[in-house]
C-alpha cells in the first residue's frame, strides 16, 4: 500500500509564487501521510504569452522550481512526480520543453519525460491552442522505477493516445501519471471518460493531478482549466475526485489490485497481428 497525494493548483505565470505554493502543499501532504506526491502540468508557469515565457523560464540546470522541489522531496523523504515544468532548451528554433520529472526521496532525478503529443486544436472559434508553436514534442516513452512501483509517464493531451499507455503498461508500468492543464470545455466532455478508459485498457492505476480555475496572468490572455484531479483504479473505478477547488487529495493505492484486474481481463497479453487498413 502506498499513499499518493494529488496537488490541485491554480498556477500563475510567476514561477516564484508557484514554487512557494507547491512547497507548502507538499508539506501539508506529508502531514497527511503522503509518500508519493504529484503536481500538475506546468507547475512552474501557466502562461499564454510566449514573450513572457521567454523572460521567466529557465534551462533545466538553472530552474529554481526544479531545484526547490528536489530539495523539498529530500527534506520530507518522499517520492515526487513534478507533473511538468516549462523549460528552455537549446533547440535552434527556441521552443521549450514540457518536461515531467520523477524525484527520489533523496532529491535525485530518477526519470525525465518530455510530452510527446502537442495540443494543436481549435476547441471553439474563441479557444484555439497551438502548443507546438512554443513547445517541441518529445520522442521517448518513459517508465520510471521507484521502490514501490514502475510508473509510466504521460502528460495531459497524451491521454488521447491509447497506444502510448499500452506500451508503458507492457513495459512494466503499474501506475500511469496524467498531470494536466486540461481545457475547461474538453474536460467537461472527455476528462473522466478518457482517464477511466486508459486505466481499464492497461489495468493500471491512473493518477492525474490537474490545474484548476482561472489562472492569473501578468501578460497575455488568462486561461481557465478544468480541475478534477482524479485517481482511477485498474478496474476503472474513480477512487477520488478533487472537484474544482485548489487543494490536496490523498488516496491509498493497493498495488495488488493491478494483478487482480489483469488476471480478470489479461488483454495486455492478447495482442495479435492483423492486416489493413
Amino acid at each position: 500500500m502506498v499513499r499518493a497525494a494529488l496537488l490541485q493548483m491554480t498556477s500563475s505565470d510567476v514561477p516564484d509564487e508557484n514554487l512557494i505554493a507547491v512547497r507548502q502543499m507538499m508539506a501539508d501532504a506529508v502531514s497527511q501521510g503522503a509518500e508519493f506526491i504529484l503536481t500538475p502540468e506546468v507547475t512552474n508557469c501557466l502562461s499564454t504569452s510566449r514573450t513572457h515565457q521567454r523572460e521567466v523560464l529557465c534551462h533545466e540546470e538553472d530552474d529554481p522550481t526544479l531545484s526547490g522541489l528536489r530539495s523539498a522531496a529530500a527534506k520530507h523523504g518522499v517520492w515526487v512526480s513534478i507533473g511538468s515544468l516549462g523549460l528552455k532548451t537549446k533547440d535552434g528554433d527556441g521552443r521549450f520543453a514540457n518536461r515531467q520529472f520523477v524525484i527520489t526521496p533523496n532529491g535525485e532525478i530518477a526519470a525525465r519525460y518530455d510530452k510527446i503529443h502537442m495540443f494543436d486544436v481549435e476547441v471553439t472559434p474563441e479557444e484555439t491552442y497551438r502548443e507546438s508553436d512554443g513547445y517541441r514534442p518529445g520522442t521517448q516513452a518513459v517508465v520510471a522505477q521507484t521502490d514501490f512501483a514502475k510508473i509510466g509517464l504521460t502528460i495531459c493531451y497524451d491521454v488521447r493516445f491509447p497506444t502510448l499507455h499500452r506500451r508503458l503498461a507492457q513495459g512494466g508500468a503499474t501506475i500511469l501519471t496524467a498531470p494536466a492543464a486540461f481545457s475547461h470545455v474538453t474536460g467537461a466532455a472527455h476528462w473522466h471518460s478518457l482517464l477511466r478508459a486508459r486505466a481499464i485498457e492497461t489495468g493500471c492505476f491512473v493518477l492525474a493531478a490537474a490545474q484548476t480555475g482561472v489562472h492569473p496572468a501578468s501578460r497575455g490572455a488568462q486561461r481557465q482549466t478544468f480541475g478534477h484531479s482524479v485517481a482511477i483504479a485498474p478496474w476503472g473505478e474513480v477512487l477520488a475526485d478533487a472537484g474544482t477547488e485548489v487543494g490536496i487529495t490523498c488516496v491509498d493505492l493497493d498495488l495488488e489490485e493491478v494483478n487482480k484486474a489483469r488476471k480478470r481481463v489479461p488483454s495486455l497479453t492478447h495482442d495479435r497481428e492483423f492486416d489493413g487498413p
